[in-house]
């Protein structure tokens, strides 16, 4: 007679016992093997909450380069921010420093034509990102939804923030925004930097210059970083993994914040699971002013499901919740561009920093926990209460899921 050797896994009850030191070198090894990116040690972040912090750090970092300035972003649209990356971007070109900038052909199809105009005569390289109007028609449907800023090679910028009007402010009224963004110093600059080279490569013939330096990087902080990039193919890919892992890796308590949520029955099967072994799971999701009502209505056909497991879901009240944060046990923590849906996941070109530290998880966890102050918690009992006409309009969004 044989016997089967038992493997632990999540729903092992021994895994509570484990130190926060040993959990983040466990999930460490577990991304570095399943996804094949080596994180970095050395790392600096700063967590950077909406406009009034992000875009003046950003600001100040372009105008004070010395040799280069790698932007990309999917949003660029209009107003006085707008002009104000412009114009600093112009003026560092006009100062001798090499400036590239690279669009997404359809999310920054608003932009100004007089900001390109000054741009282009200050010598900013400017590139397109598959503009539409060029493309066959499934390439159209995979979008460049990376927001990366690198200055100098030493300093980096990522997170879920575009150019535009509506992520100035600080999540005071329904005209400014909710996000996060994220500044960093150290090794991991690097991988973000990675995330705009594959991308300029594809809308530009020259990938480098003489003004990189490929300068190396002296620790500057003791957080832990993988970067990840996600890219449109068909198939099981790194983005996935990287949240499959987080959330089947988690012990205590799993939170997600996210402005897009409309995954497959898969990942609802995932958090359900975590929910039932004991995880304490929650969800923080755009409430009244969301910017794709056909989006939230995808993912609210599944609350039911996910409310019936013990999963907390937050609706947002003040403004569009636009932050993607994922935090684990107090010890690990996921931001960047990716939303927990169907084309982020599937369809769009995403970068997102997965960090080992508990300070940096710690300041992430308490923004989350100001921002359910600000939200109404979905009661099961009211939930299935809602109207026919909800119903109808949850399952008639369901067809065209992926595309959402």
């Amino acid at each position: 007679m044989t016997s089967t050797q038992h493997i632990p896994g999540p729903a092992d009850g021994a895994q509570g016992d484990r130190t926060a030191g040993e959990r983040a070198v466990r999930l460490r090894r577990r991304l570095e093997r399943l996804i094949g990116v080596a994180a970095t040690e050395g790392n600096a972040l700063i967590a950077l909450r909406n406009g009034d912090e992000i875009f003046p750090a950003m600001l100040d970092a372009i105008r004070s380069a010395e040799h280069t300035v790698d932007m990309m972003t999917f949003v660029y649209w209009q107003g006085d921010i707008a002009r104000q990356f412009a114009h600093a971007l112009a003026e560092r070109a006009q100062a001798g420093v090499r400036v590239r900038l690279l669009l997404d052909g359809f999310g920054s199809r608003l932009i100004e034509k007089n900001l390109l105009d000054d741009m282009d005569r200050a010598g900013v390289q400017v590139a397109w990102f598959r503009k539409p109007l060029y493309l066959s028609p499934l390439k159209q449907n995979h979008r460049c939804h990376r927001k990366v800023l690198v200055v100098d090679e030493q300093t980096a910028f990522t997170g879920g923030v575009g150019i535009a009007e509506e992520w100035c402010g600080d999540a005071r009224n329904p005209r400014e925004w909710r996000d996060t963004h994220v500044q960093v110093r150290g090794p991991a600059v690097d991988g973000i930097a990675a995330a705009f080279a594959q991308n300029w490569a594809e809308c530009h013939d020259e990938l480098f210059d003489d003004h990189d330096r490929f300068t190396t990087h002296c620790p500057e902080g003791e957080a832990v970083v993988q970067v990840v990039r996600g890219s449109a193919s068909f198939g099981w890919q790194d983005m996935q993994t990287l949240i499959r892992v987080m959330i089947e890796s988690a012990e205590e308590r799993f939170r997600l914040a996210t402005a897009y949520f409309s995954p497959d029955a898969y990942f609802i099967g995932l958090l359900c699971a975590a929910a039932r072994r004991g995880v304490e799971m929650e969800i923080l999701l755009p409430g009244p002013h969301t910017d794709k009502r056909v989006c939230q209505l995808a993912g609210q056909h599944f609350y039911d499901d996910l409310l019936a497991c013990g999963v907390k879901i937050y609706q947002y009240q003040p403004t569009m919740m636009h932050t993607k944060v994922i935090t684990v046990d107090r010890t690990a923590a996921l931001v960047g561009s990716t939303n927990l849906n169907r084309r982020s996941l599937d369809h769009d070109e995403e970068v997102m920093l997965a960090v080992l530290d508990e300070e940096f998880t710690a300041t992430l966890d308490a923004h989350f926990e100001a921002d359910t102050t600000a939200s109404t918690l979905i009661q099961a009992g009211r939930w299935k209460g809602r109207s026919v006409l909800q119903r109808a309009r949850e399952a008639a969004v369901q067809p065209i899921r992926r595309y959402l």
